[in-house]
């Protein structure tokens, strides 16, 4: 089983307010966000959601997710991870993380992820554009604890320099695997944009 946890928990303090909620082509960002995900090949799909929840549950109202709490307000992305982890179910072998404020996510970037992935067995799946690595990430349930315990400084970053032997990069022609939204800048450039990755 593969689950995807969407991290949603952020504050959005550069963009002054929650990025997550502004419309981008007529919904929400992590409408649009969430939609994409549940048309891609996982099995079920997580939103670590903060001080933000109910506005964030009532954007994805009607869609087949679960919520999860980060209770770490203002905590750093890595606390949305692991409460994302916690809440995974016994039988999940791989979680595919997730920005809640990428707007140029794919289920066909998620796909190829999932081949390799499949491919080499376990490890993780990181997409790249023209060289440089993005996200979402998919990665094996069997750096859980270690993800849990470690990293605090660094990231899941950390966790990559830390097992890069285990790393498949996976080439994909969507630039929007490196790119999130955490300025109004950063928004008004994808709504002006014309993109046609999303």
């Amino acid at each position: 089983m593969i689950v995807a946890i969407v991290l949603a928990a952020g504050k959005s303090q550069r963009m002054g307010a929650q990025k997550l909620l502004l419309p981008l082509k007529g919904v929400p960002v992590i409408t649009r966000v969430v939609d994409e995900v549940l048309a891609s090949p996982v099995d079920e799909v997580l939103v670590v959601v903060g001080q933000d929840r109910a506005a964030i549950e009532h954007a994805l109202q009607g869609r087949p997710v679960t919520l999860a709490v980060n209770p770490e307000v203002g905590g750093e992305m890595l606390s949305s991870v692991r409460q994302g982890l916690r809440a995974l179910s016994s039988q999940a072998r791989a979680a595919l993380v997730v920005l809640g404020d990428q707007p140029a996510i794919s289920r066909a970037v998620v796909a190829e992820l999932v081949v390799a992935f499949n491919r080499r067995g376990g490890g993780i799946a990181v997409p790249t554009f023209q060289g440089k690595r993005g996200h979402p990430l998919l990665l094996s349930t069997a750096y859980r604890d270690e993800i849990l315990r470690s990293y605090d400084a660094v990231g899941l970053r950390g966790l990559l320099k830390n097992r890069a032997g285990d790393v498949v990069e996976v080439p994909v022609s969507v630039p929007g695997i490196l790119e999130d939204l955490d300025s109004p800048a950063d928004y008004l450039r994808n709504c002006r944009a014309g993109r046609t990755d999303w």
